[in-house]
């Protein structure tokens, strides 16, 4: 394909150099928005009479054919064209002509590509939330169902106090609630239109900037012509939340390993949702939760390689900024994977409440609703703290716990102690009595569950 920019050079670029430096690899899955883009900015010629009506006109029914093609699998991407861009123009102007060659009149490549970015990302936003959502939802169903489910809370990996399954797994559905509302603020901050900033300094045309941002959905222009076309904060904004989401999932992930462990057996996945081993017949493993755990990684590398990229970038565009592309491409892949396979996954998951009570009677978790007890005997509660720390010490040398310890040895290390002490560390009521706003009592979660149903909602709350 000949090059658009090759009037000022003498010879043929070096066809490693082609290779080199063409992203249609890559940037080809924006055609539908760089054809949007150009339509935009023809109809934009047309009315301001930059170019002909007649043009305008051409150039729009070429492009739609040009759309209309690539979708159905008639037209194929040429692999030697530098990029999209190119392609299409290209493309336009063997179909249409003369008319083809105006639609870059009052443009360059660099807004070009950043309303092309701009445009798509916006879209995949609306994709990622929507798969967000589906999740959002399947946290708060299966927390539901579990409402009263006794299970060990930890803290350093330790057995700490007794809260419920649905309290611990509302928690991530509060870190997901989060990741939408970041995804949503970094869509309406990235929805400004760069085209019209030229290469860097704007046109000499008479351009209606204004009027390519309304056709193309944007809330206006961007304020300045060397940050337009520079810019890919938007990029790097949208990448750190998606590594942020992927920690989320990260954590639960690695929660949900532990938990299908026979050290834990909290959880037991379906087998549609696990694989076994080569060697081991006995082996089912939480594959899909590891490899999420794995793909964090990859995810966390795209933004450090945007950071990187852009660090030391002066105005205005360079081309290190086509490293751009693949990068919040990958993480926008990954999510999406991660995301549409792990809803499925934890929504057919069998929850084994029982092992979770039997885990929660073990590790002294009551120890502190026992030390609570004798503060509201009036004990200070330095005093109530060390009183219970004696007593646990004494469980642990007998094999004992809190629970089936007879009230006379209570006795011998605090007389206020009396028979209602076994009512006060009852696992379960040291769950549902915790009702201080965002604990595990249980009409205290079913509550918070109904927040997270509404954020979740299909419609959203945006």
């Amino acid at each position: 394909m000949a090059k658009m920019w090759a009037g000022r050079f003498s010879k043929e670029t070096d066809p490693g150099v082609n290779d080199f430096n063409s992203s249609i690899s890559f940037d080809a899955r924006m055609y539908r928005q760089d054809i949007r883009g150009s339509m935009a900015h023809a109809a934009m010629l047309g009315a301001k009479g930059i170019i002909s009506a007649e043009d305008a006109a051409a150039i729009r029914a070429g492009l739609e054919g040009i759309l209309s093609d690539l979708d159905s699998g008639k037209l194929q991407f040429d692999p030697t064209a530098e990029d999209i861009h190119m392609f299409v123009e290209a493309e336009l102007t063997s179909r249409i002509g003369d008319p083809g060659k105006r639609l870059h009149t009052a443009r360059s490549r660099n807004d070009q590509v950043a309303v092309d970015l701009r445009l798509y990302l916006r879209e995949e936003i609306d994709e990622i939330c929507g798969l967000l959502r589906v999740l959002g939802r399947v946290v708060a169903e299966v927390a539901s169902e579990h409402t009263a489910a006794v299970m060990p809370g930890y803290t350093h990996l330790q057995r700490a106090q007794p809260v419920t399954f649905a309290h611990h797994l509302a928690a991530y559905g509060w870190m997901f609630a989060r990741d939408l509302g970041r995804l949503k603020d970094t869509q309406k901050r990235m929805n400004e239109c760069p085209l019209g900033c030229g290469a860097l300094a704007g046109t000499t045309y008479p351009i209606d900037r204004q009027m390519t941002a309304e056709l193309l959905g944007f809330n206006g222009p961007t304020e300045n012509s060397l940050d337009g076309v520079s810019d890919r904060d938007f990029c790097i904004e949208l990448t750190s939340a998606l590594s942020i989401l992927m920690m989320h999932l990260s954590r639960l992930s690695e929660e949900v390993i532990l938990w299908c462990s026979w050290e834990f057996k909290f959880l037991e996945l379906d087998d549609a949702f696990a694989t076994g081993s080569s060697i081991m017949p006995q082996k089912k493993n939480p594959d899909v939760a590891e490899l999420v755990r794995g793909k964090t990684g990859r995810v966390y590398g795209d933004l450090m390689t945007l950071l990187s990229m852009m660090k030391s970038l002066p105005l205005a565009y360079n081309k290190d900024m086509q490293e751009d592309k693949e990068a919040v491409f990958d993480a926008i892949d990954i999510v999406k994977l991660c995301l549409s396979t792990f809803a499925p996954m934890l929504r057919t998951t069998r929850v084994l409440e029982d092992n979770m009570r039997a885990a929660a009677a073990k590790g002294f978790i009551n120890a502190t609703d026992c030390a609570d007890y004798l503060t509201k005997k009036g004990v200070p509660f330095r005093d109530a703290y060390k009183i219970t720390g004696e007593l646990v010490g004494y469980c642990v040398g007998k094999g004992l716990t809190l629970d089936n310890l007879p009230l006379h040895i209570y006795k011998r290390f605090s007389e206020v102690f009396e028979k209602d002490i076994f009512d006060a560390i009852d696992l379960k009521a040291c769950a549902m009595n915790r009702r201080s706003y965002g604990g595990p009592a249980e009409e205290l979660v079913k509550g918070q569950l109904e927040k997270l149903k509404k954020i979740f909602a299909e419609e959203g709350l945006d």
